[in-house]
């Protein structure tokens, strides 16, 4: 199980995971509970530059479709296949098998992410 204490998370209900200079990009059990069943996921190509705060995919359920924001700057290196085959991971494992897109940042670019404290309280006011 992963540390929910040592993932970062943006206001738009992304996580993410830092390992050096590549990132791992997921949405929260919040947004996938939230959402409800998740039937389709759409996630850009790998070597897709994003910028912080842009849509970078979108994941639709049965009540509504919601866009993917990125929470960092950087290029994507690597996205999960398996989501894409599989979007119901996102309802059952948001935090482990559901990562969506990894990837490659600049330092700093977890600056101004919050933390788990930090989510909490946004997610419960």
């Amino acid at each position: 199980m992963t540390d929910l204490n040592t993932l970062k998370y943006s206001e738009e209900h992304e996580w993410v995971a830092a390992d050096g200079a590549t990132v791992t990009i997921g949405i929260t059990d919040f947004a996938a509970d939230a959402l409800g069943d998740i039937v389709f996921v759409e996630l850009p190509e790998v070597g897709t530059d994003l910028t912080r705060g842009d849509v970078f995919g979108e994941a639709e359920s049965t009540k509504s479709v919601s866009e993917l924001y990125s929470p960092v700057t950087g290029k994507v290196v690597e996205i999960n296949d398996a989501v894409v085959d599989d979007p119901a991971l996102v309802n059952s494992s948001p935090f482990e098998d559901a990562w969506l897109i990894k990837v490659e940042i600049a330092e700093g670019e977890l600056d101004g992410l919050l933390d788990r404290d930090g989510y909490v309280a946004i997610t419960e006011g």
